[in-house]
C-alpha cells in the first residue's frame, strides 16, 4: 500500500489530502511539530501523526526517514519536494502545483535567491491568500498524482 504524507504544519488542504488518499486506498501519515493539534485528524482508519521536536526541518526529515518511492508528500516546501522526488516518491504544493524532477533545480536556486533578497531586506511580501480554487486546483491534482497519471 502507498503512503501520503503530509507536512502538515500549517497545511490548509489536510482534510481534502485525507479524503482523497483514503478514497484511493492510500494510507496516510501527517507529520508536525509538536505545536500542531492532530488529533482531529486521527479518527479515521490509515491515518497515522507523527509529532516531531520543533527543531528546523525536523518534520521533513521524520517525512524522507519513512518515505518510499512510489509515495507522495504533501508540502509547500520546495527542499523537502526535492528529496522525495529524489527518493523517488511524488510531491505536491497545497495550491497543487505538482513538482517534477525536470525543473526542481530551477525551483531551488529560484528560492536560494529570494531568501538572500530577503536577508538582505528585500521583498517582505508572503503568498497571495490562499482561495477556494487553490483547494479544488489541489484536489484534482492530488487525484492525478495518486492515480498515477502524473509522475
Amino acid at each position: 500500500m502507498s503512503t501520503l504524507f503530509i507536512d502538515a504544519d500549517a497545511c490548509p488542504v489536510t482534510r481534502e489530502a485525507i479524503s482523497a488518499s483514503r478514497t484511493r486506498g492510500w494510507s496516510v501519515v501527517l507529520v508536525a511539530n509538536g505545536t500542531q493539534n492532530l488529533d482531529r485528524h486521527l479518527g479515521r482508519s490509515g491515518v497515522e501523526a507523527v509529532q516531531v521536536s520543533g527543531g528546523r526541518d525536523a518534520a521533513d526529515f521524520a517525512v524522507i526517514e519513512r518515505l518510499a518511492a512510489g509515495d507522495v508528500v504533501v508540502t509547500q516546501d520546495i527542499g523537502l519536494a526535492a528529496m522525495a522526488l529524489g527518493k523517488g516518491a511524488g510531491a505536491i504544493s497545497p495550491r497543487g502545483r505538482i513538482f517534477h524532477m525536470a525543473t526542481i533545480d530551477a525551483e531551488l536556486a529560484v528560492r536560494h535567491a529570494e531568501a538572500r533578497l530577503r536577508r538582505a531586506g528585500g521583498r517582505h511580501g508572503g503568498p497571495p491568500k490562499f482561495t477556494d480554487e487553490d483547494r479544488e486546483h489541489f484536489v484534482e491534482q492530488l487525484e492525478r498524482l495518486l492515480g498515477g497519471s502524473v509522475r
